[in-house]
């Protein structure tokens, strides 16, 4: 089953299934932000809308993309009222969805699923203001190497969607790249544990050029 196909089936119970991953990435997106306000904001990968009901009351003009169609209704659900444009959109593709530029883009689990990140920190940096801020936190590459993977149950059994294993070299060679500048990097572990693999890794990096 492809990522899109799995997502939009995910999407029946990915708010009210147990997933610790989904919400310590929350928690560490908050923490990591919680002093900051942007003028505008991209969110890749906004799935349901869990962090996308934080970032609204933090910029002044929201836009929100999701590869599933499934996940961006429940999302524009619960964003009922609230300014925020939403886009079905495929990141592996230009990002033409959009002609603004953002003093934000944040990814939330999503570039586990992503092949090639050349093109999605080119992309990026292409939709980012100079001085402009990368947020992302994903499954921990750590978690990868034991096995983590993206996964639900059904009736049916269970799906494991599509993903890729990248290293923090990868994150940070990819970005250097295309202009950018490592601000911080962060892990985020089960039970604040610390002496445990973690979970949730959180970089962040600024446009220089």
């Amino acid at each position: 089953m492809n990522t899109r196909k799995a997502y939009d089936k995910w999407s029946e119970q990915y708010d009210s299934n147990v997933n610790r991953t989904r919400d310590l990435e929350a928690m560490a997106l908050r923490q990591v932000l919680e002093e900051k306000h942007f003028s505008s904001a991209l969110e890749i990968g906004c799935g349901t809308g869990k962090n996308t009901q934080w970032l609204v009351n933090r910029t002044e003009t929201l836009v929100a993309a999701d590869l599933s169609e499934e996940m961006l209704a429940k999302a524009r659900e619960k964003l009922a009222g609230y300014h925020v444009e939403f886009h079905q959109a495929d990141i592996n593709m230009p990002w033409d969805f959009t002609d603004q530029c953002f003093d934000l883009v944040t990814f939330s689990l999503v570039l586990e699923h992503i092949e090639n990140l050349d093109f999605i920190f080119q992309q990026a940096g292409n939709r980012l203001k100079t001085g402009g801020m990368i947020y992302l936190g994903e499954l921990h590459p750590f978690k990868q190497y034991s096995g983590s993977k993206a996964r639900f149950e059904t009736e049916e059994g269970q799906t494991i969607v599509p993903c890729f294993t990248h290293n923090i070299s990868d994150f940070t060679e990819s970005a250097k790249k295309y202009g950018f500048e490592i601000k911080d990097i962060q892990e985020f572990f089960d039970n604040e544990d610390r002496t445990s693999i973690p979970r949730i890794l959180v970089m962040t990096f600024i446009l220089l050029e």
